[in-house]
């Protein structure tokens, strides 16, 4: 701090110990450092007239009037204010940080810090009033100076720490109010003041605690203050209900919150906290007899083990769900997603069906797939609701069932649960039907109210498109049952972009048993994992849609000959002359693995040269796929190239049916090679197991493949 020599301040005798005060004549009086003379006199009066009233002693009062005076002397007489100036712009020229200064006499240390405090520097007039309470320097005991001080130092540590917290500087405030209290404690001084600094330190806990979480996750020693802060905060409210606020004002409650601003902070604060830490502290509130801890840790740990691929968890949350009664709340549908989440979809479907809610009922019977997708869409809108928002290490938009499914941890808990479940004494009473929709009422859910069923024909010259995936029209779910407290902002409900779900995605998913019974026997159908869907280079799968076929004039090997057509493999004549039409109203299982395998036969043949698209695939397929093999033909063809395809039905069944539309899923055991004219191999592709879904549609002759996509 440079110090600014001032005759107007030299009035005491010169054995006196001098105080810096870091101020100078402007702040001082509170005028502009252009104020004119008179402007210098009328605030020379209206400090005079307000004067700290807080209970200073009558002698700080006078001396403080004392320095007001001299300060507007110096100010309105031109030649020292003009020398005064000069000197403070000789020194922002030579030391540009340094800060302009007074030096005073002891005496008028009271006085001065009064000042500097009424001059909005809080934070310095309470370090140099603590500083002046400190031996040596410190004023005889029961004097009124050392009574002046301690009032000075209470009210600028109130001032500071109002300032600190205005600039979201909770911490810092707070340690300034415990010091401050530790002065006044150590002294004896004050208990008023004192009281009132332990209220401002109380109410200040909450945006501590927002502080300190908030903070990067590295800062760990903050991180653990800030969890325990919290703790002990929830703990003197009496827990998450604030059991422990009944009857009392609002001015005598913790931190000065009813349980709606509680409600409100709590809300806040989670976005702050990892879901380890919330089901670390729901846990310990659950044990203190928290009835709200109880259910939100079944939605942390929910969160836990979905978000890391953690089912055992999961198993956790389950166990706790069931084990839970709260008034009000329907958890049959939670239950059920958890159970889905586990693999078990025959309890999950029991679980839904028990739950009271007329209004979950309605939108599982409006709903347009089938009662399994129903359930997955349930699941993943409970998941991105109500489970995964509000931890500060999960992606809320992070809902992939596909994923969790295919994930190897999750498969072998799945499994592990199955080999640990009680065998079941089967009869033929208790059998249910697996099919969910045994008469075919449900719409199958692949294909849009534009699907090539209803749509008239494409022309024979227009271009085949691909198969596109369209996007079910997504209701809104019913309302879940969600406790009063704590009433969290859960965000609106946002449908994730996938396919839709449907029994053949959990069939392939290796996570739980189907049990069905036919004429008398039980065939238990091992459900097996995803295998990872295959990348072919260059060189499409029999069943790929066209726009993943290459450009016209691009080769899908490094070839660029043809094989001749009299090196194809003749066609059988079982293959050639065998009527494929599926004209039964409602075929066998067999019969559709006999048409799937037709066209994998028939479009081979037509890969290899051996006839044409429209002469092979007529009778099996609608015009949009026979344009595809016909577009996929003309540009090998153009290229010199064939195909040599193998592909067999492996495994096929049932998804859904209705009388005009069939929904299959089929394994389908693969191969191929592109061969030049001269017949060599220029690009294949080894033996692999593809999974492909199919939809048939129903023509006035018969059944006839209408789209595919691989799942």
């Amino acid at each position: 701090m440079g110090k600014t020599p001032d005759t107007a301040y030299s009035l005491q005798p010169i054995a006196a110990t001098l105080v810096d005060l870091p101020i100078d004549h402007f702040r001082l009086l509170g005028v502009s450092p252009t104020a004119e003379p008179e402007a210098v006199l009328r605030t020379l009066q209206l400090r005079l007239d307000r004067c700290p009233d807080q209970g200073f002693t009558h002698e700080s009062l006078n001396q403080r009037a004392e320095l007001l005076r001299l300060s507007a002397d110096l100010l309105t007489d031109p030649e020292r204010r003009g020398q005064y100036e000069a000197m403070l712009l000789e020194l922002g020229q030579d030391r540009p940080g340094d800060t302009a200064g007074l030096e005073l006499s002891s005496n008028l240390e009271v006085a001065g810090l009064m000042l500097l405090w009424e001059a909005h520097a809080p934070h310095e007039a309470f370090q140099l009033a603590r500083q002046a309470l400190q031996p040596p320097q410190a004023p005889a005991l029961g004097s009124g100076r050392e009574s002046d001080l301690a009032l000075l130092a209470a009210l600028a540590v109130r001032d500071a720490a109002d300032q600190d917290q205005e600039q979201r500087r909770y911490e810092s405030a707070a340690n300034l109010l415990q010091e401050g209290m530790q002065l006044l404690q150590r002294m004896g001084k004050l208990p008023e003041q004192r009281q009132v600094l332990e209220t401002d330190l109380s109410r200040l806990r909450p945006f501590r605690i927002l502080d300190l979480l908030s903070r990067d996750l590295a800062e760990q020693s903050a991180r653990h203050e800030g969890l325990a802060m919290l703790e002990s905060f929830i703990s003197d409210r009496g827990g998450l209900e604030g059991c422990a606020l009944e009857g009392l004002e609002t001015a005598d409650l913790p931190a000065g919150m009813d349980q709606g601003a509680f409600e409100l902070f709590f809300q806040q604060i989670r976005r702050f906290l990892t879901v380890q830490e919330q089901v670390d502290l729901y846990g310990r509130l659950q044990d203190a007899g928290s009835a709200d801890a109880s259910f939100l840790v079944v939605m942390a740990l929910s969160a836990a083990g979905f978000s890391q691929r953690k089912p055992e968890r999961v198993q956790d949350a389950r166990t706790r769900l069931e084990e839970l009664s709260l008034d009000g709340l329907d958890t049959q549908p939670l239950l059920g997603c958890l159970d889905l989440l586990l693999g078990d979809v025959d309890r999950a479907e029991r679980h839904f069906a028990s739950s009271p809610d007329p209004a979950l009922k309605t939108w599982l019977t409006a709903h347009p797939g089938d009662a399994l997708a129903a359930l997955c869409d349930y699941c993943r809108t409970w998941l991105g609701r109500d489970v995964l928002p509000g931890y500060r290490d999960v992606d809320a938009e992070a809902i992939d069932l596909e994923a969790w499914f295919a994930d190897r941890d999750v498969q072998a808990y799945v499994e592990r649960l199955e080999r640990q479940a009680q065998p079941r004494d089967w009869s033929f009473g208790d059998l249910s039907p697996l099919t969910v929709d045994p008469d075919g009422t449900l719409p199958l859910p692949l294909l849009d109210s534009e699907s090539p069923i209803d749509a008239p024909e494409d022309s024979d010259d227009a271009p085949g498109g691909g198969f596109v995936w369209p996007s079910l029209p997504r209701p809104t779910l019913p309302s879940m049952p969600q406790l009063q407290f704590p009433q969290l902002q859960w965000p609106e409900l946002q449908w994730p972009e996938l396919p839709q779900p449907s029994r053949s995605t959990w069939i392939g998913s290796g996570v739980f048993l189907a049990v069905v019974l036919v004429i008398g026997v039980f065939s238990v159908v091992g459900l097996r994992r995803d295998a990872e869907q295959p990348q072919l280079a260059g060189d499409p799968s029999i069943d790929a849609p066209v726009d993943q076929l290459p450009p016209a004039g691009q080769q899908p090997g490094s070839a660029d000959n043809a094989t001749d057509a009299s090196e194809q493999e003749p066609a059988s004549a079982a293959e050639s002359d065998a009527d494929p039409v599926l004209r039964s109203e409602r075929p066998s299982e067999a019969q559709l693995e006999s048409l799937l395998q037709a066209w994998l036969d028939r479009k081979a043949m037509v890969l290899r040269g051996d006839g044409s698209a429209d002469e092979r695939l007529q009778p099996i397929a609608r015009t949009r796929l026979i344009n595809q093999v016909r577009q996929q033909r003309f540009a090998d063809q153009s290229e010199g190239l064939t195909q040599k395809v193998e592909a067999t039905i492996d495994f096929m069944r049932v998804i859904s049916r209705t009388p005009q539309r069939i929904e299959l899923r089929a394994d389908v055991d693969y191969s191929d090679q592109t061969l030049n004219a001269a017949g060599m191999v220029v690009n294949s592709t080894a033996p692999r197991s593809l999974k492909v879904t199919y939809i048939l549609g129903r023509d006035e002759d018969g059944w006839r493949l209408q789209a595919y996509a691989p799942v």
